[in-house]
């Protein structure tokens, strides 16, 4: 029986939406989960956090009448317990085999997919510039992106696909037009929302450094070069050139308030530097990195935010609930930003986490080499990101 074709359960199986798993969590209540996917999906990839306990049953262990005593005693029954699965069938179906043997249980709505369409939005209240700056999170990823407006203009960095809808009916709300979507390097975890939103009439814009990677549509959008700058409101934003995670990486200075560094400097980590030309060119990209951080980065005032387009695990958020921080606490916090070239080399090297999911697809679909519908761009980009150089917190180290 495949994962996805199962029958409805004969018990009642309620359904709990996966934004209220997530606020339950966000409030510190303690949460148990039933992961019901095949053992190397949930190894790669899950729901975690300090007060969720995961368990993984495979579904096809409850296929039986009598299932294995085995599995059940597995399964707590001294408090409820949410089962999920990858789009919610088999959920529902486990779910129900246990409501009928008395387990306290409801099923996650839509699965893992459910999951990965939570994105939400807060403001980066440590933000000083012109105008009010949001900061979009997905949890199922870590993706962050970047809403900034001001006198009825707004520019978004960093937008995924998925959520193209979302950017126009939020800047629909805020009562402004949404005037630029800006990327800042072919990412490699997530499909690019910009050609998207350009084709709604945002005007898209991408790194010029990254043309010579083989974007095929560069002459449809427009290119930001060093020191380019845009204009929303009576905010300016700086395009700063960043190479090292890849050759066309590029920073947004936003009013001099925060630096959207894409995956170049994380509030936890530094970027990988292999999914551009490979473990044979990681050296050099990461030599390329330590001076883009050095010279760029770190030569901006201390107060100056630091805002990636992604976070980990190992993240810890600022007091306002952003993945922000001062460039002054990060360089007290992380070793790395203090080091000697070859030190940070050899460091960034030794302790990379596995490539992102797809991850040779998902760039030449955001080169433009790669055409995909829109279902198939959302399974592509499932799983964790896995842009930092690090599996764990590089910060207080």
């Amino acid at each position: 029986m495949d994962a996805n074709d199962f029958p409805a359960p004969d018990a009642d199986v309620d359904t709990i939406a996966p934004d209220e798993l997530k606020s339950r969590i966000d409030a510190g209540e303690d949460v148990t989960l039933l992961d019901t996917r095949m053992q190397s999906d949930y190894e790669e990839w899950r729901i975690d956090g300090e007060n969720v306990t995961s368990i993984n049953v495979p579904y096809f262990e409850f296929l039986e009448d009598d299932i294995d005593d085995d599995v059940l005693d597995r399964i707590p029954d001294d408090r409820p317990v949410t089962v999920l699965c990858a789009k919610g069938g088999a959920s529902e179906y486990v779910a129900g085999t246990l409501v009928e043997r008395g387990y306290d249980v409801d099923h996650l709505e839509d699965g893992m997919n459910g999951w990965a369409s939570i994105y939400e939005t807060v403001e980066v209240e440590g933000y000083d510039g012109a105008g009010t700056l949001l900061q979009y999170q997905r949890p199922s990823s870590g993706c962050l992106g970047y809403l900034l407006y001001d006198g009825g203009e707004a520019a978004i960095i960093d937008p995924l696909r998925a959520f193209t809808d979302r950017y126009l009916a939020d800047a629909d709300d805020l009562g402004v037009d949404l005037k630029y979507a800006l990327d800042t390097h072919v990412h490699a975890d997530h499909i690019s929302g910009v050609r998207d939103l350009d084709a709604n009439g945002v005007e898209g814009v991408i790194p010029a450094a990254a043309v010579d990677r083989g974007v095929t549509y560069a002459d449809d959008l427009t290119t930001a070069a060093d020191g380019d700058a845009f204009v929303v409101g009576d905010a300016t934003i700086e395009t700063v050139h960043t190479p090292g995670h890849t050759t066309g990486m590029t920073s947004y200075l936003l009013d001099d308030g925060l630096l959207a560094t894409g995956d170049g400097l994380f509030v936890e980590s530094v970027a990988r530097p292999d999914l551009e030309e490979g473990d044979e060119g990681a050296p050099d990209a990461a030599r390329m990195l330590y001076e883009s951080l050095q010279e760029r980065v770190l030569a901006l005032p201390d107060d100056t935010l630091i805002g990636g387009a992604h976070f980990s695990d190992a993240a810890e958020r600022a007091a306002d609930g952003t993945y922000t921080a001062p460039i002054g606490q990060l360089v007290e916090e992380m070793d790395a930003l203090t080091m000697d070239e070859e030190s940070f080399v050899d460091l960034i090297l030794s302790d990379m986490p596995p490539r992102p999911a797809n991850y040779e697809e998902i760039i030449a679909t955001n080169l433009g080499q790669n055409a995909v519908d829109d279902d198939e761009a959302f399974t592509l980009e499932l799983g964790p990101n896995n842009c930092a150089a690090s599996q764990e917190s590089l910060a207080g180290d």
